[in-house]
C-alpha cells in the first residue's frame, strides 16, 4: 500500500507543480507557511523511480536542501545538486537534475538513499541529523560507496557543501523534533578556536594583498602537486607560508594539522588547508561567482580561454573608472594580468584559479551587496 502511495504522490501531475505550499488550514496560528504534513507531497518535482518505497510519513518530514561539491574541478565545482534528508529514519539522498532536449529534465541519483554518517571532523562516525543541514556545512560520504564520476572517485571522501535549505520545512521540522538545539553541525565548528586564532592573525594582511596571496599561493600548491593528487606533506604548507610571508606560530599549525590529517596519512588536501588558514567567502558570494564562471564556461567543462575572458569582461562600471582616474581598458589589462599570472596554463582559466581570485578579491569588500555589484557590473550576472 505505502508503494502504491509513493508512486501516486511522485507521479501524479496536479502535485507536480511549483506551488508547493497549500493554504492554512483552518485553526493554525500564522504559521506564514502550513506544516509539512499540510503541503502538496511533491517529492522531486519529476518522476522518479526509486529502490524503497517512501511512505507518506517521509513524505511529510522531509527536508530539501541544495548543495555542492567541494572540488579544484571546475565541471564538478559547478555541478547542482538537490538533496532530501527524512527524520523520520534519518536518511537522505541526493540528485543532480539534468536537462535532455528542449522540455525533458530527468533526475539522477548522485547519493543513494540511505542512512549515512560523518567521514571527517569531530562528528565522525556519527549518523546525520537535522543540525547538520545548515548553509555552509559540509557532508562527507566514501566515494567508493557511490556511484560517482570518475574525477569525484579520485578522493577517498566525497564531500558536499550545503547552499541552501528549504527554511519553512526547516522550522517546522526543528519544533516538531524533540530535544532540537539551535546550532548547526559541529563539524562546521570543528577546531574553530584555533582557525578563529589564524585567520585573525591574517585577516590585516590579506585585507591589503589577499588577490595576490590566494592567486599566488593556489599556483605553488599546483605546481608543487606533480602527480595531481590534490595532497601535500606538511613541509610543503609550510615552505608556502614562509614564501608568502604569512606568519602562523609553530603550535597554531600543528593543532591544524591534527584537525585536518583526520586520517593520519601525513598528507592534507590543500584546498582543506587553504579554507582552513585564510576562512573563505559566504555561500551567498560564492553562488555569484559560479554564476559569472558558468556563464563564461556554460558547458561546465572546468576552463576557460582566457581570450574569452578578455571579451566578456566590462569594466565600464568600476569606481576607478567612474572616477575618472582609470580607463576601463587599463582596469581590464590590470585585472587580466593578476588573473594570468596565477594560471597555470597561459591561454586557459580553470575555475579553481576563478574561484582564488574572487576568493581573494573578497577580504577587502566588506558588504556583500557591494562585493555582488563586482560580479554584476564585471559579468553581468
Amino acid at each position: 500500500m505505502a508503494d502504491h502511495l509513493c508512486r501516486a504522490v511522485v507521479s501524479d501531475p496536479e502535485q507536480s507543480t511549483p506551488a508547493d505550499v497549500c493554504k492554512d488550514p483552518p485553526g493554525l496560528l500564522a504559521l506564514g507557511t502550513a506544516p509539512m504534513r499540510y503541503r502538496r507531497r511533491t517529492l522531486h518535482e519529476t518522476k522518479v523511480r526509486t529502490t524503497a518505497g517512501l511512505t507518506a510519513e517521509m513524505l511529510s518530514n522531509k527536508l530539501c536542501f541544495g548543495c555542492r561539491i567541494l572540488s579544484r574541478n571546475g565541471h564538478d565545482a559547478c555541478r547542482e545538486l538537490t538533496g532530501f534528508f527524512f527524520t523520520c529514519d534519518g536518511s537522505l539522498t541526493v540528485y543532480e537534475f539534468r536537462k535532455f532536449g528542449k522540455n525533458r529534465t530527468t533526475a539522477l541519483p548522485f547519493i543513494q538513499k540511505g542512512v549515512y554518517q560523518h567521514q571527517r571532523g569531530q562528528r565522525k562516525g556519527k549518523p546525520y541529523g537535522l543540525r547538520d543541514f545548515c548553509v555552509g556545512a559540509n557532508l562527507t560520504f566514501l566515494s567508493v560507496e557511490h556511484n560517482l564520476p570518475e574525477s569525484c572517485r579520485q578522493s577517498p571522501v566525497l564531500t558536499l557543501r550545503v547552499i541552501s535549505t528549504d527554511e519553512a520545512a526547516l522550522g517546522f521540522l526543528k519544533a516538531a523534533s524533540v530535544g532540537f538545539k539551535e546550532e548547526c553541525s559541529e563539524q562546521v565548528a570543528d577546531g574553530s578556536k584555533v582557525l578563529e586564532k589564524i585567520q585573525g592573525r591574517l585577516r590585516e594582511t590579506l585585507s591589503k594583498r589577499g588577490v595576490r596571496v590566494l592567486t599566488g599561493i593556489g599556483k605553488h600548491f599546483r605546481e608543487a602537486d606533480a602527480n595531481r593528487s590534490g595532497l601535500l606533506p606538511r613541509a610543503a604548507f609550510k615552505e608556502a607560508l614562509q614564501v608568502f610571508h604569512l606568519g602562523v606560530p609553530e603550535g597554531d599549525l600543528e593543532a591544524l594539522w591534527l584537525a585536518l590529517d583526520d586520517s593520519k596519512s601525513d598528507k592534507v588536501d590543500y584546498g582543506d588547508f587553504t579554507r582552513a588558514v585564510f576562512g573563505e567567502m559566504s555561500e551567498h558570494r560564492k553562488a555569484f561567482v559560479r554564476k559569472a564562471y558558468m556563464k563564461l564556461d556554460p558547458s561546465k567543462t572546468g576552463s576557460v580561454p582566457l581570450v574569452d575572458i578578455r571579451k566578456c569582461y566590462c569594466a565600464k562600471k568600476h569606481p576607478l573608472v567612474l572616477a575618472g582616474k582609470a580607463t576601463d581598458e587599463e582596469i581590464k589589462s590590470a585585472f587580466l594580468e593578476t588573473l594570468g599570472e596565477s594560471c597555470s596554463s597561459p591561454t586557459q582559466v580553470s575555475y579553481a584559479e576563478f574561484e582564488a581570485y574572487y576568493e581573494g578579491l573578497s577580504f577587502g569588500v566588506v558588504d556583500d551587496d557591494d562585493f555582488v555589484n563586482v560580479l554584476k557590473n564585471s559579468w553581468g550576472v
